[in-house]
């Protein structure tokens, strides 16, 4: 069982920058792919970026490839997701999520691949 629980969430204007902060509980986080999704109102959820469970590969969707850089730190079971140059369209809430197995992070770019899911925090993007 992993318990995912997001911080960093706010308000900032357009162009303007926030870090996202997902901590997860477990001693098998670093076993977990993570990933970032988001879920704007009256939209679906939608994929926004993957890191494997080392860390050494990433996938982005792309609207937000260039601008958002997603990480981890295996030590403080921790995934983040760096937003910057953000647009009112990146306004929704943002989940974190982790996902079994150590396919190909490019086979995450769904929300089925994924086990466990956090609360979600809001991030609004005012124009």
């Amino acid at each position: 069982q992993v318990q995912l629980v997001e911080s960093g969430g706010g308000l900032v204007q357009a162009g303007g920058s926030l870090r996202l902060s997902c901590a997860a509980s477990g001693r098998t986080f670093s076993s977990y792919t993570m990933g970032w999704f988001r879920q704007a109102p009256g939209k679906e959820r939608e994929f926004v970026a993957a890191i494997s469970w080392s860390g050494g590969s990433t996938y982005y969707a792309d609207s937000v490839k260039g601008r958002f850089t997603i990480s981890r730190d295996n030590a403080k079971n921790t995934v983040y997701l760096q937003m910057n140059s953000l647009k009112p369209e990146d306004t929704a809430v943002y989940y974190c999520a982790a996902g079994r197995g150590q396919y190909s992070v490019n086979y995450y770019y769904t929300g089925r691949r994924y086990d466990y899911w956090g609360q979600g925090t809001q991030v609004t993007v005012s124009s």
